[in-house]
């Protein structure tokens, strides 16, 4: 069904369950369902992975620090979808090996359980003691299904052999694996088009907002023609992440569920940085204890990230002093390697939407997920609150057990062993920046493109990999617009549009 049939079904079909939201929750939720058999409409307000989970690190991961605050179901929980999603969506999640420098022996070892007494808001820094253990209990949590190798300790002299540009400082550098998620974006495509093959009753549409919620109905509205359609569903899910509390208070529900914090990243051209750490991911804590990352994306170095609390989440950029932040924040592990801002060819923020809470401390708030319910009349409102990407799939399964249930419906379909996109992409992960006509024709056809950035910043990486040049952009409008049935003027439009998301969000600037 395509976006015009699509619109047009809602005047005279209400979805049994609406879920608000695009990203990686409310889409992971929407395949669930539908793989139920469950008569279900998504909507965002803007393009399909285009807030907080187009801005995440690219990680599968159980999260390591978590253990610090105790936080081991969380742990174990995340490990083990990461390692379901590597053998889920192989060709888009694969093992990423991750070092540590570690700088001291014995710091650290009374960080959690003064974090547990609450008289510690800023951890010292751990030493190698406190990680060994840490890795050992991480390693653990695999069990039987070790997708990714045991973690290895090694000393200064061999690290440095391994590492030569590494800091000369370092006593231990210790390597375990998590996963990299080659293109999130992607990824949540290939959900989202799982979903569609399970028939009509599966409805996606991205640029549809939620206005309004009235009794039981819910007013929704066509980003680009303005066309407004009442639709009266029996369960709302709340995927808005970080917008959440908004979208409650839309919807006549005053709630504060959400106490959201920003993190930022750069993607360098730095050569010199990316020889230097090879395949690996260097997870590291920063001198003030903030832990940060040197992440290999492709050709190109990604260095982050910030946490740093926000009131507004349409607010979130990368300041200037993020920037001299993660700049600076490399010559603690590779002291000899230049950096500058020249070598920025991207920049992006996000915002994480973790549970609110008094914790002074952004990094000790938890990541961990949780379901708030309200109702909308006599229609429940399910809020998702927290998560991460590596997480999704479980929640998704909580969310829809818990709709199974008030639908009076039994599961058909488990997801912890099914395949996402039959393994394969549904549109091969290109790393060039060439692509035919016919390749744009076949995206915008399939790929519900409705602007010209969702092709630059979501359906490839193109913007993320520093490809773009100003006639490229104008070419693209060109070619995606003869497929899509824009006029010059659009086309013309189209390109301004992009230019500007580009250089306000992202720092590029054509």
């Amino acid at each position: 069904m395509n976006r015009k049939d699509t619109l047009t079904s809602l005047s005279s079909h209400s979805p049994t369950v609406l879920i608000i939201g695009g990203g990686i929750n409310g889409i992971g939720t929407f395949r669930d369902l539908t793989l139920q058999g469950v008569d279900t409409l998504l909507i965002d307000r803007a393009d399909f992975c285009s807030g907080a989970s187009s801005a995440s690190s690219r990680m599968a991961h159980g999260g390591i620090r978590y253990l610090e605050n105790g936080e081991f179901r969380l742990v174990r929980e995340a490990v083990q979808e990461r390692n379901r999603m590597i053998q889920n969506a192989p060709s888009l999640v694969k093992p990423l090996p991750t070092t540590i420098p570690i700088f001291k022996t014995f710091s650290g070892m009374f960080n959690a359980p003064l974090k547990f007494l609450g008289w510690l808001d800023k951890p010292s820094e751990r030493g190698g003691l406190i990680i060994k253990v840490g890795l050992i209990f991480y390693d653990a949590f695999t069990g039987k299904n070790r997708t990714v190798p045991v973690h290895v300790f090694d000393g200064r002299d061999k690290a440095l052999k391994k590492y030569p540009r590494l800091n000369p400082k370092i006593r231990y550098a210790a390597t375990y694996y998590d996963g990299i998620i080659l293109s999130p974006e992607r990824l949540l495509l290939e959900l989202l088009f799982d979903a569609e093959k399970e028939g009509s009753h599966a409805r996606a549409l991205n640029y549809v907002s939620m206005v309004s919620g009235t009794g039981n109905k819910v007013t929704l509205k066509d980003e680009g023609s303005g066309q407004t359609f009442d639709i009266t569903p029996h369960l709302v899910i709340n995927a808005a992440g970080p917008w959440i509390d908004g979208t409650n208070q839309r919807l006549g529900l005053p709630t504060h569920y959400v106490g959201p914090t920003k993190g930022s990243h750069l993607v360098l051209d730095n050569p010199e940085l990316r020889q230097a750490i090879g395949d690996h991911e260097f997870f590291f804590e920063n001198k003030d204890g903030r832990i940060v990352l040197i992440f290999p994306l492709f050709d190109k170095v990604m260095i982050g990230t910030s946490d740093l609390p926000i009131e507004n989440p349409d607010s979130a950029h990368c300041t200037e002093d993020e920037v001299d932040y993660f700049i600076g924040m490399i010559g603690r592990v590779f002291p000899s390697i230049p950096v500058s801002r020249e070598q920025i060819v991207f920049r992006f923020c996000g915002v994480r939407p973790l549970a609110y809470t008094q914790i002074k401390n952004a990094g000790q708030i938890t990541r961990d997920h949780h379901i708030q319910e309200d109702k909308l009349g006599s229609i429940p409102v399910y809020s998702l609150v927290g998560g991460k990407w590596t997480s999704f799939r479980a929640l998704s399964e909580q969310v829809t057990d818990r709709a199974l249930a008030f639908l009076g419906q039994t599961r058909k379909v488990d997801t912890k062993s099914l395949p996402i996109g039959a393994g394969k992409d549904a549109f091969p992960l290109k790393t060039d920046p060439i692509y035919t006509p016919l390749e744009i024709d076949s995206m915008a056809k399939r790929e519900k493109i409705v602007h010209l950035d969702d092709l630059v910043l979501r359906r490839t990486l193109l913007a993320y990999l520093g490809q773009l040049t100003h006639p490229l952009v104008v070419d693209l409008s060109n070619t995606l617009g003869d497929s899509l049935g824009w006029d010059e003027a659009q086309k013309k439009a189209e390109v301004i549009r992009t230019f500007e998301i580009l250089a306000d969000r992202h720092g590029v600037r054509l």
